[in-house]
């Protein structure tokens, strides 16, 4: 089987006013290329909800070849308040009742504007076992984590670990040059790697991360050669599982 090439966008319902011209820009330059993206969206926010001209380029965009995520509520992080150490995304410790709370809650405010899909990808990538389950138990055709993708229907986990540009530190000068050629290369590199081993290349973008030419430049430069070594554009929704992707 040939490697496959998902690419994603998070973080547009909440970034700046600059975040939609930069999305515009990139979605453009992967139609160029034939490659669809997956929007991640976010459907509740402490600022209101979506601004009515980000809303109607993600329905244009997902009415062709492009595809919606449910990606978490409002990005809360550790809702139930169970503490621990280090930042946590908003569904990476919660049991599975109060998973499935919050995505009803999420679901209803998606509809509400005028949204939907059946693909959930987990805040930060992270999903506890509950909202694994929570998820499978709301009618979701997937579950998107950091580790790969649990397809529901096939009752497996397609491995592929989802690939961006990871924690900015709080660096600055050579250090902070030094650390955006660093995770540059290493985003590069991994994808390369997984796309010669025929597998899913998952490239994760963020709304944050168009502000910086360099890793957009990466992006472009990832994709070309990925599709170079003969990986497949594809969305989400339209992955399978191959047997040697199958696990307990």
């Amino acid at each position: 089987m040939s490697a496959r090439l998902v690419v994603s966008l998070s973080g547009l319902t909440d970034a700046r006013a600059d975040a939609l011209p930069r999305a515009r820009a990139l979605a453009a330059d992967l139609d160029l290329r034939g490659v669809p993206l997956t929007h991640l969206v976010q459907p509740a926010s402490p600022d209101g909800p979506p601004p009515p001209e980000l809303l109607g380029w993600l329905r244009d965009r997902t009415r062709g070849a492009d595809e919606l995520a449910l990606h978490g509520y409002d990005h809360t992080p550790d809702p139930a308040r169970r503490g621990g150490v280090g930042r946590k995304g908003e569904f990476a410790a919660l049991p599975r009742h109060e998973a499935g709370l919050r995505l009803t809650a999420a679901r209803r405010a998606l509809t509400g504007l005028g949204l939907g899909t059946a693909v959930f990808a987990a805040p930060r990538w992270l999903a506890s076992p509950g909202t694994v389950e929570a998820v499978r138990e709301q009618g979701f055709r997937m579950c998107l984590d950091d580790g790969g993708v649990h397809l529901f229907a096939d009752g497996v986990l397609l491995r592929a670990r989802a690939l961006g540009f990871r924690l900015d530190a709080v660096v600055s000068g050579d250090d902070r040059r030094r650390a955006e050629s660093w995770r540059c290369r290493v985003l590069h590199a991994e994808a390369v790697r997984i796309a010669r081993r025929a597998g899913v290349v998952r490239i994760g973008v963020r709304a944050k991360d168009l502000r910086h030419d360099d890793r957009v430049r990466t992006v472009r430069e990832t994709v070309d050669a990925v599709l170079a070594e003969g990986a497949w554009p594809t969305t989400y929704a339209a992955l399978s599982a191959s047997p040697a992707a199958r696990t307990a």
